[in-house]
């Protein structure tokens, strides 16, 4: 089991597997592994250079890069300085970097490289109480701005100043409590700007233990890490791989995932839908691409694979001549998609966004345990899983142990547990009395039902938030109040829950509409035809491009129709204080979104 702070959790793995493989990466066309004292003397010197910095126990310092061992190394020194780590996407624009940098008051900003750097110089003027930028990799200026300073200058400062501030440094890992905030991570409401969720030490122990228990792996093990930091899907896994003793593998990038996981054969993955979406979809693209016999080949080959999954489903034995054909089945067809994912994956596990059902089963029917849990930002990020020996296809899993589940009179789902920040959000009281309440239950948000075996299924999401499929967090409304800010727009609902990117339905301005049509020689009479000129259809999109343009990358409009009626009380899309009725909309046209995502 984990110890009571991440930092002394940390600094108990560095001793018991000080010479056993913990931190891989490709440094340039070959892959370099560090052993866990390597690691922990990398974490020493960074907290050693942020109290030389001086950075105070309790301070905040914001971390902004993609995913990779460094993020994982500074996460670590900020806990052993007794600091919080404030996590950011890193591709936030200016603005919002700066928004969360002055709301979590940072005095330090760790960014990734120049093109970071950049960012963060831009907002540089609106951060007032920044005092140091550190940059992690290729930036090599012979003149950088007093503020800024490389990762390698923080390390040596740690280390020129190990004699002054060894025994601060061991005084804040032995006096950080488990109650002590360890990190504040923002997620994007409804409504408003980002929230920061304030999750202590305890809170994460408690998920980190949770979890081990729920996902029994060996020391030792490979996993293949791809997904944002800055997540807290992704970050719950690099605890686990300290918790564990795992070597943690790097991946170069999305676009390398394909290739990594060949390169670096995990024992598992953590990944979102989108991941196994596209997985799924090219192996069928192959399929019809293919001759006739190699077609029914590979349904003979998945319907002998749903067979076994049935009685692996229902925890009965193979029969012995079932057995021999999934051997069968294995070596002409699924075994490519197994060297694919490196040839030794024991399960994988899937969160951040619903997984479809026939996906799970159509990995099971080729020997591939796609395990899916459910949580929050607000737990840390777990509530629910499902286990490698107990599992249901389409449910998220039984509650984590130490997690209590009940369903409220409106069928959303209340969540009370240790790994729950019921500190709330920073600096927002009313917005925490809102879904945590005084007693420890956690409102979700989502509606869902639990089964006679425990096992939970999502049915609805009481809060309008976009989950894409990648596992991102949209807040429809700001991107929809961004388009309606011009004129020409009356109405827009965004759309893209458990979907690739999002889309919109966009309504005009009849009198603008008109007016428009006039003065570019639009002779339609039927507003039907009229929408659908590319002249009105070119004049919406720049509004969309410009308005992207503030966005970042996963939640920028990919698609749109502009519809030829607007919304009203009396068609049924407006509610009597005029707000879009999400669903009436989607149903209403659902046709035209099946065909913007086609």
């Amino acid at each position: 089991m984990a110890t009571d702070t991440l930092a002394r959790m940390f600094w108990d793995r560095v001793e018991k597997s000080a010479d056993r493989p913990a931190q891989s990466f490709k440094q340039g066309a070959e892959w370099k592994t560090i052993i866990w004292r390597e690691v922990g003397d990398i974490v020493r010197e960074v907290a050693l250079g942020l109290i030389a910095l001086g950075r105070q126990k309790g301070e905040r310092i914001a971390l902004l890069a993609a995913s990779r061992a460094e993020w994982v190394q500074a996460d670590f020194a900020v806990f052993s300085a007794g600091g919080v780590t404030v996590p950011v996407y890193p591709s936030y624009p200016p603005d919002l970097i700066a928004y969360v940098v002055n709301d979590s008051e940072a005095k330090t900003l760790i960014v990734e490289d120049p093109a970071q750097l950049a960012k963060a110089l831009e907002a540089r003027d609106r951060m007032p109480g920044l005092e140091q930028i550190v940059v992690i990799a290729g930036y090599d200026a012979p003149q950088p701005p007093k503020m800024v300073m490389t990762w390698e200058t923080l390390r040596r400062l740690g280390r020129d100043n190990e004699g002054a501030h060894k025994s601060t440094l061991a005084e804040r890992v032995g006096t950080t409590l488990p109650g002590d905030l360890a990190t504040i991570v923002y997620t994007s409401g409804t409504t408003g700007p980002p929230k920061g969720v304030m999750q202590t030490h305890a809170n994460h122990v408690a998920a980190v233990n949770a979890s081990m228990q729920a996902t029994p792996v060996a020391e030792g093990w490979v996993h293949l890490l791809f997904l944002p930091l800055a997540h807290s899907f992704a970050r719950l896994e690099s605890f686990l791989g300290v918790a564990h003793g795992l070597t943690t593998t790097f991946a170069e990038n999305l676009d390398k995932v394909g290739d990594n996981l060949k390169e670096t054969r995990p024992h598992f993955i953590c990944s979102v839908p989108r991941v196994f979406e596209k997985v799924y979809a090219k192996i069928l693209a192959g399929v019809e691409a293919g001759s006739p016999a190699k077609k029914k080949i590979f349904r003979w080959a998945v319907s002998v694979g749903r067979d076994v999954s049935r009685h692996q489903q229902r925890g009965q034995p193979v029969p012995a001549g079932l057995e021999f054909k999934r051997k069968v089945a294995h070596k002409l067809v699924f075994s490519k998609l197994h060297a694919a994912l490196g040839g030794r994956l024991v399960w994988a596990v899937s969160g951040g966004a619903p997984l479809a059902r026939d996906i799970a089963e159509f990995f099971h029917a080729a020997g591939i345990l796609v395990l899916e849990g459910y949580g929050l930002t607000e737990t840390c990020p777990a509530l629910t899983f499902n286990r490698p020996a107990q599992y249901k296809f389409g449910s998220v899993g039984q509650a984590l142990p130490g997690v209590e589940l009940r369903i409220a009179g409106d069928g959303e789902i209340l969540a009370k547990g240790p790994n729950i920040a019921t500190r709330g959000y920073f600096k927002q009281p009313d917005a925490t009395k809102e879904v945590f309440e005084a007693d420890g239950w956690f409102h979700t948000g989502d509606i869902g039902r639990i089964d006679e075996d425990g096992f939970v299924f999502i049915t609805d999401r009481k809060k309008d938030l976009i989950v894409t499929a990648g596992g991102m967090n949209i807040a429809p409304q700001n991107l929809e109040n961004l388009l309606k800010a011009d004129p020409f727009i009356s109405q827009v609902m965004v759309y893209g829950d458990r979907r690739p990117y999002p889309v919109a339905l966009i309504t005009v301005n009849p009198e603008e509409l008109q007016k428009f049509a006039r003065e570019q020689g639009i002779l339609a009479a039927d507003a039907a035809v009229i929408v659908k000129h590319p002249k009105i259809v070119e004049r919406v999109g720049r509004t969309v491009e410009e308005k992207n343009t503030q966005l970042q990358s996963y939640a920028k409009i990919k698609k749109f129709r502009v519809l030829p009626t607007d919304f009203t009380l009396d068609g049924g899309e407006l509610t009597p204080t005029l707000k879009v009725k999400r669903k009436v909309v989607a149903q209403k046209y659902m046709d035209a979104i099946e065909e913007l995502y086609r």
